[in-house]
């Protein structure tokens, strides 16, 4: 698939979408159903960017967007009753936002694809994949959430970018980090930062456990 040179734009608080990641949304600002009208019969591409919380006052616009975000495709919409919509929008790839071209009727950007490097051997790539999905396994077991379908597809994706993008997406819990993790192009570098949080999260984890005692988890209180 060609990217265009200029694409619409999402730009949300708290969200960063990742390459692969498969992201639900909501539509409902006006703005963005006139948006998602245009781009159904197009090509269904438009970009989400994450709000760039530190220029918010300095940038002298509204919405000031981080410089790297990710096109996506609408797979599925579905149009509600009340002129609302959801859709999945499934991300492509990484986008270095070169200039807003216009703010009305909404946003558009002029972009460039960014492509990712190893940064390592690929025998050293698939050894530190491995060692991140024994550390999401650990920490899934420790938080007890239900994500073993997501623990089970992640064992299936042996391509160590798409295994950090996906799980960067979905189980890293720190935006700041998120959109750090979403701007290295280094894959090894990716991994580790990604590796590094989940060692963090599992300590923590840990820690609790032990002040928690033999408790469960709705009588912490009476710990």
């Amino acid at each position: 698939m060609t990217l265009p040179d200029v694409v619409p734009v999402m730009t949300l608080p708290n969200t960063a979408l990742f390459p692969q990641a498969l992201m639900p949304l909501h539509i409902f600002e006006p703005r963005y159903r006139r948006m998602l009208r245009d781009v159904l019969v197009s090509d269904r591409l438009f970009a989400v960017a994450g709000l760039n919380l530190r220029e918010i006052c300095e940038a002298g616009f509204a919405e000031p967007p981080h410089r790297v975000a990710t096109v996506g495709i609408v797979r599925a919409c579905q149009k509600n009753d009340n002129g609302t919509s959801n859709l999945l929008l499934q991300g492509l790839c990484r986008i270095e936002i070169v200039e807003i071209t216009r703010d009305e009727p909404y946003r558009r950007i002029r972009v460039r694809a960014l492509a990712s490097t190893a940064g390592a051997m690929e025998v050293e790539n698939q050894a530190l994949r491995k060692e991140l999905a024994r550390l999401i396994r650990l920490k899934a077991k420790l938080a007890a959430r239900k994500s073993e379908d997501l623990v089970a597809f992640l064992k299936t994706v042996e391509d160590p970018e798409t295994f950090a993008d996906i799980a960067a997406f979905s189980l890293c819990e720190d935006i700041e980090l998120k959109q750090q993790l979403l701007e290295t192009l280094d894959v090894h570098r990716r991994m580790q930062l990604l590796a590094g949080s989940f060692r963090a999260d599992i300590d923590r984890l840990k820690l609790c456990r032990r002040l928690q005692g033999g408790l469960p988890d709705d009588q912490i209180s009476h710990n």
